[in-house]
Parts: C-alpha cells; sequence; structure tokens
C-alpha cells in the first residue's frame, strides 16, 4: 500500500516533470507494471512515466533523495523482468519513443522507449536498418545493451556493433553524451554489452545500412518425428555462408490454427528459417536447399518486406499472457551427437508453446575483437536458447526444470561458460555477469560502474556491482 513517504514523492514528481508519476491504489499502476512475461509480480513504490531526458534526470534524483533504487523498463520484453522492482522507483520509458532518422549520414536517433517496430518503419521509409530482434515489439534499450541478437547478425553484427552513441542519466543524475571517442568513451564501451547498469539510456544513436525494403526470407517447416537430416543439411549448408545468411533452426509445436494445415495442428515440428540481407532474387536462388530436403509440414518462404520480416516471430511472444523461462549457451561445435540430443530434448516438452532455437554465428559478428565491447569473446559459431513458456502457476517447477536439463545436456558441446544475458533465465545463477563477459570484461565493466553508478543505484538488471 502506499506510504505517506510515497504519497510524496509522487506528488513532488507530478509537480515538476512533464511526464506523470503513478503509485498503488491509481488507476493505471497494475498495468503500468505489467511486463511480457506473467511470472513477474513486482510492486515499485512509484512509477514515473517521463516525456523527456529532464523528467527522467528529475525521476532519478527524486530516486536518490528517498534512499530509493531504481528499475527502467524499455519495452518490458526481459523475461527475468528486470524493468520492475519491488520497493523501487520504476522509471517507464514508454512515452518517449520518437525515432530520428538522417538518410545521408545513415544514423537514427532513437528515444529510450523506442521498440523495433518504431525503428524498422522509420528507417526502412528511407531503404536502411540497424540490426534489431526477431519479436518487433521489443524495447530498443533492453534488447541492445545486452547485445542484440537479430537477422541482420551476419552482415552488420550485433545491435551493440552499431550503437555509435548514447545520452545517459547517470547514477548521480548527470546528462552524459557517450560517443566512441569522446570523454565517455568508457561508458559506450559497457553499454555495448554490459546491460543496464550504468544510468537510463535516453537515446540510443545506431548505424544505418541499405537494407530491403524487399529481402527473402526462407521458413520451410519440417516434421521433427522424421529426423534430422534438414537439420545436419542446414549446418552444414551454412559452412561457407555465414557473413551473408543470419539463420536458426526453431522447435515448436503447430498450433490449432487456420494458417497451418489442420493435419499437422498439435505436432512438433522444426523451421529452419533464413535471412539473406541482399538482393531478394538472389537471395531465394541461394537459400533454396533449404526447402528441398524432404517432406514439408509447410512452407513459409517468400520475398517480403523487411518489416514483416521483423514480425513474423511477433504471435509465438504475446505481451503479458504466458510465463517464460529462457537460457542460452554458446556451443563450439554442432555436431550430428548435438543435433540428435536436441532434437530428442525437443520432442516433447511440457508445454505445447515451448519453443528452442540453434543460432549461426560468425560473419560480421565474428569479426569484432573481444575487447571491442563489453559483449566479449565472438569466437562461438553457435548458440542454442531452450525457451519454456507456459500458461498455469501450477507448471513452473517443471517447465523450468525442461530448459535447466535441456540447457545441462548441452554442456558437451559448450563454447566455456559464458551466455547470452537477454536469455540467462530469471537472473538466478551465481557469477552470472562474470560468465557472460569472461573475466577481464568483467573487471573493466566493474571500474565503469563505479564511475558512473557508484552507489549500485541501478541494480535491478544482471548487476553488475562496482569496483
Amino acid at each position: 500500500m502506499p506510504t505517506p513517504t510515497t504519497t510524496d514523492l509522487k506528488a513532488t514528481l507530478i509537480e515538476t516533470i512533464r511526464g506523470t508519476a503513478l503509485e498503488q491504489g491509481d488507476d493505471g499502476y497494475d498495468a503500468a507494471r505489467a511486463v511480457w512475461n506473467a511470472m513477474i509480480d513486482r510492486r515499485p513504490a512509484v512509477i514515473v512515466r517521463p516525456l523527456d531526458t529532464a523528467d527522467v534526470r528529475t525521476a532519478v534524483l527524486a530516486a536518490i533523495a528517498h534512499r530509493l533504487p531504481i528499475s527502467v523498463r524499455g519495452g518490458g520484453h526481459n523475461v527475468a523482468g528486470h524493468a520492475v522492482g519491488d520497493g523501487a522507483l520504476m522509471i517507464d520509458l514508454s512515452g518517449m519513443r520518437v525515432v530520428e532518422v538522417d538518410p545521408i549520414a545513415r544514423v537514427a536517433r532513437v528515444a529510450g522507449g523506442a521498440t523495433w517496430r518504431d525503428v524498422d518503419a522509420a528507417s526502412q521509409a528511407h531503404g536502411l536498418a540497424t540490426p534489431g530482434g526477431l519479436i518487433s515489439d521489443t524495447g530498443v534499450g533492453g534488447l541492445t545493451l545486452s547485445g542484440g541478437i537479430g537477422w541482420l547478425r551476419s552482415a552488420y553484427g550485433l545491435a551493440i556493433d552499431n550503437l555509435v552513441g548514447a545520452e545517459v542519466v547517470t547514477g548521480d543524475g548527470s546528462i552524459v553524451q557517450a560517443t566512441l571517442d569522446g570523454p565517455h568513451a568508457d561508458l559506450l564501451w559497457a553499454l555495448r554489452g554490459g546491460g543496464g547498469n550504468f544510468g537510463v539510456v535516453t537515446a540510443f544513436e545506431l548505424a544505418l545500412h541499405p537494407v530491403g525494403p524487399t529481402v527473402y526470407f526462407a521458413g520451410p517447416v519440417y516434421a521433427l518425428d522424421e529426423g534430422a537430416a534438414p537439420i545436419r543439411f542446414w549446418r552444414d549448408f551454412l559452412a561457407d555462408k555465414h557473413d551473408r545468411v543470419a539463420s536458426l533452426v526453431e522447435f515448436s509445436t503447430i498450433p490449432e490454427d487456420p494458417a497451418y494445415p489442420a493435419e499437422a495442428w498439435g505436432r512438433r515440428v522444426y523451421t529452419v528459417a533464413a535471412l539473406y540481407a541482399g538482393d531478394a532474387v538472389e537471395g531465394e536462388a541461394l537459400l533454396a536447399p533449404l526447402r528441398e530436403q524432404g517432406s514439408m509440414v509447410t512452407d513459409f518462404s517468400a520475398q517480403m518486406p523487411y518489416t514483416d520480416v521483423q514480425q513474423l516471430f511477433d504471435a509465438v511472444a504475446p505481451f503479458g499472457q504466458h510465463r517464460s523461462y529462457w537460457k542460452s549457451r554458446y556451443l563450439a561445435g554442432l555436431d550430428d551427437a548435438a543435433i540428435e540430443a536436441m532434437c530428442a530434448h525437443n520432442a516433447a516438452p511440457p508445454s505445447p508453446n515451448t519453443l528452442s532455437s540453434i543460432w549461426n554465428f560468425g560473419g560480421a559478428t565474428a569479426r569484432v575483437p573481444a575487447d571491442a565491447t563489453a559483449f566479449g569473446d565472438r569466437s562461438m559459431p553457435w548458440m542454442m536458447s531452450f525457451d519454456s513458456i507456459w500458461s498455469d502457476a501450477a507448471e513452473d517447477a517443471a517447465n523450468i526444470a525442461w530448459t535447466r536439463t535441456g540447457w545441462d545436456l548441452m554442456a558437451p558441446w559448450a563454447a566455456g561458460d559464458r551466455i547470452y544475458l537477454n536469455f540467462a533465465g530469471h537472473g538466478e545463477d551465481a557469477r552470472l555477469t562474470e560468465q557472460a563477459f569472461g573475466a577481464a570484461n568483467h573487471r573493466r565493466l566493474r571500474e565503469v560502474k563505479r564511475r558512473y553508478d557508484p552507489s549500485n543505484l541501478f541494480r535491478f538488471n544482471q548487476n553488475i556491482e562496482p569496483a
């Protein structure tokens, strides 16, 4: 329930910001604290909805004055629910979504609350794009700050590799402009993979590249019970194409949906999904063999607008409707035994909504040196993600156990113990951030944290403690 302290804080904020503030009991409070993962049920002391950077600074200074930690909400898609913290001052950036594109410089300035759908629409108006994610209503901030793996990774790298500047409100309320070669270059280095540890990013400057507007997407769907031959072919087919083709194999269950053949409803399948980031006709010819590996359950392959590709997977992750636990592991190799193990584990997950994916790396992503960004080493050729999605709280334990068992199953093929922070369970594992970045980058991140947030005001995240 509200306390005199939070009520006074809310009243002060309302008087001093252009945006709004909410506390428990206010209309809209429960909607504002809801995030994508329905497991997350936390109650901030105050929710601030700023409209500009000045509002964000005011909120940060208020949190400091009232000794409240801060959580930051962009799109609310983080599976661990870091946007919401019990007793925290939550800064909800959803009112800050403007995207400004400079087509000559090929740079987009993106407000902190924008989603990838916002960025794609604005940049594609000029035939440009920047690497984003696979779900269009994912927030730019959360995905980018922990790496950002999407359909353009082979041609143009991760989202962080295209982050060339940022406006940040830091742990003392300062507004800082971080650039690649300015006085806050250390901060930009840390933002490129180090998560939301250093402040509130109120604007991202992202490099843009010529993409589309029409691209070719391959999406043949094969039945899992008919074997893994198409996956083995896919692995070998990509061997000389990692610099041109971003791809994944996604295990799923065919839903009872008229978009799919009725006879396939309920069948466990895998989609061999791939995007060619160049000419659509050239891509169709290049990727044709992926569609020729046996009988298909269905096929989503087509030349289509890039913005449509960016929204293809939206339906698998409706906002706030499911409970989720996702965990990933980088792989050093993908031999036949690894593929068979993945297929066996994915044959009968506890929930039909559950997904798993094998992602390829290489190309532009792999060419970035390990110390160039906080993300760290790029030498891993593959990543496996186990993504449990279910509806009933009574099934929490079974679904979480299935993901963790799959994660353990892949240990013999692991590329060390590093993990991708956007798919890191609920952040409960010990040494999580050190495992994500590697020891050297982790030490450097702790020094940056000490400079910009020495009191650890921003700790509702995959937290890096100040040195």
